[in-house]
Formats: C-alpha cells, sequence, structure tokens
C-alpha cells in the first residue's frame, strides 16, 4: 500500500475536503481526487460521502483512519528522528493567541524565535474568538481559560493571577485602598463581561472566599485598553499579571492589594498550548512548543 495515497487520505479527513486538503499539500485538486479513487479500488471500500457542500469519512472510512493514524505518526515521528541531527525545523507555522497575550507576551519574543529557526516561515493569528484549530488551519494556539474542552491536545504554558491595580496618580488623589472592602470607596474600571463588572471575588490564606461589589466608572471590552485605563488614573482595575508585570516593575501601576488572592471568575485559571493531535506534529511545532515554555513558561 502505498504510504503517499494514506498520507493524502488523512489529509482530506483532517480538512474535510478535496480542496482544502489540495491546498495544504500543495497539490491539483484533480490529483488528490485520483489519489482517493486509487486508495478506495485497492481497499474495495468507499472511504468518503461526497456531496456539493461537504465530505466526510464514511464509517469504514472512520474505522479506517483510526487505524492507520497512529502508524503514520510513528513513520513520520522516526523520519524526523532520522532527520534531526542534520535538517533544521522549516515550512509555514500558524500560530494563534489572544489580542492582548499576542502583543504583550508573544511578540517580545518572535524576534528570537526567528533567529534560532530562520528557515520557519511564522503566520501569527491574533484574535479574542476561540479558533477552531482544525478547521482554520492553526498549528498551535495558545488559550486564556481555566481549563480547556475539546478535541484537542492542551498543555499548560503558565499560570495566571489576578491583582488589583490603580496607578500612582490615582492613589495620591483619592481614598486610601488598603483593604478590599475599601473599594466600596471607588468607582473601578472594569472588563466587559458581567462577572467582572459587578463584583470581584477575595480569599487570603485559605480563609472562605468573600464577594465584594464594585462599581463600575468605565468598561471597556478589551484587556489592552483596560489596562490603558488604569495607567490614565481611570480607577483601579482587575488585570492578569502577564499583562502588568512590567507595569509593575517599573512603577506605573501599584499592585493594591498584595497579599490577596482575586479573581472574577475562579482562582484556577492558565495560558494553555493547544494543538489538533499529538499525531503528525511537525518538528516545526515542536520547536515552538519548547519555545514557548523556555520564554514564557511559569517560573513557580
Amino acid at each position: 500500500m502505498d504510504i503517499r495515497l494514506l498520507a493524502v487520505f488523512l489529509e482530506v479527513a483532517r480538512s474535510r475536503g478535496f480542496a482544502q486538503a489540495a491546498r495544504n499539500l500543495d497539490q491539483d485538486p484533480s490529483s488528490i481526487s485520483r489519489a482517493i479513487a486509487a486508495l478506495e479500488g485497492e481497499l474495495g471500500a468507499r472511504l468518503f460521502q461526497r456531496t456539493t457542500r461537504r465530505v466526510s469519512l464514511t464509517e469504514a472510512g472512520g474505522r479506517f483512519a483510526a487505524r492507520i493514524e497512529p502508524v503514520m505518526a510513528e513513520l513520520v515521528q522516526a523520519r524526523d528522528d532520522i532527520r534531526s541531527d542534520n535538517a533544521a525545523p522549516r515550512g509555514r507555522l500558524r500560530l494563534g493567541a489572544s489580542v492582548a497575550f499576542g502583543q504583550v507576551c508573544v511578540m517580545p519574543e518572535i524576534p528570537a524565535f526567528l533567529a534560532r529557526h530562520p528557515e520557519i516561515e511564522l503566520e501569527l493569528d491574533f484574535t479574542d474568538r476561540n479558533v477552531d484549530l482544525v478547521a482554520e488551519h492553526v498549528d498551535l494556539a495558545i488559550r486564556l481559560a481555566p481549563a480547556v474542552d475539546g478535541d484537542v491536545v492542551a498543555a499548560k504554558l503558565r499560570n495566571t493571577r489576578y491583582r488589583v491595580c490603580a496607578s500612582p496618580d490615582y492613589l495620591r488623589s483619592h481614598a486610601a485602598l488598603k483593604h478590599r472592602r475599601d473599594l466600596a470607596r471607588h468607582r473601578c474600571v472594569c472588563f466587559d463581561l458581567p462577572a467582572f463588572r459587578s463584583r470581584w471575588l477575595f480569599r487570603r490564606n485559605g480563609r472562605p472566599v468573600e464577594e465584594i461589589a464594585i462599581t463600575p466608572r468605565l468598561t471597556v471590552s478589551g484587556a489592552l485598553a483596560l489596562r490603558e485605563a488604569a495607567l490614565s488614573g481611570l480607577g483601579p482595575a482587575l488585570l492578569a499579571d502577564w499583562l502588568i508585570d512590567s507595569d509593575l516593575r517599573a512603577g506605573s501601576l501599584i499592585d493594591v492589594l498584595p497579599g490577596e488572592e482575586v479573581t472574577a471568575t475562579t482562582f484556577d485559571t492558565a495560558a494553555w498550548l493547544l494543538y489538533p493531535s499529538r499525531s503528525f506534529l511537525p518538528r516545526k511545532t515542536r520547536v515552538m512548543i519548547d519555545f514557548l515554555r523556555e520564554r514564557l513558561g511559569s517560573r513557580r
């Protein structure tokens, strides 16, 4: 059985379409159709249901894909292991992240990654949508969430901690803010989601969680704009550590309740590395995973 036909079959199955598989493999669509027809002829079974709108695996096709995918993954891994000593990782790599995390955390590291891996062509997709990795052909994504559901592989990159921050100018000209209950005397700048703009949750030293009502002065829909509002002295804000670590070091923002754990939703949240499957994980993706863990992974 021709391994090239099997690779085409699995790409069509992943792409859910002949035309998209042809684009991914940089082949003519007619060659994809011929390869699938040849494989179906050899097997004596129909592998795909074809309509004008979609391509889907038949029951036999699904069983066949499940059996050969791990075998093909082993072959690819064996090939890459042999090549790894002599060949640099190469090819196009599409990396996704939220707008704020991408701009604040990922972009400053990109020059070092490209210098280390000059034969990788990098595509960065920064969006706040929950991207379908398979449908949108994203090789690797970073998602901010308490946990990750769905048919993807998820590995924790770093934990996220939220802090109540305000600018020095704001703190000099407003009522003291030394205890969580002092927030009642302040109007805050808030992220434009119900849980973030109505109350914040606090705990300390294992004691029960206390809910503190928040009065917004300003609500904004983006994390970068929320940070800018806090820097401009518009009020206290609840901000993720990865977003404001440099501001805290520079003194342009102050963590006003440093002994508190605080959140709007859950205390256990993180940045996750997501990729579609452990099977056929290209070397270009593996080196990006290793790089992000090295440069952005949790130190604690």
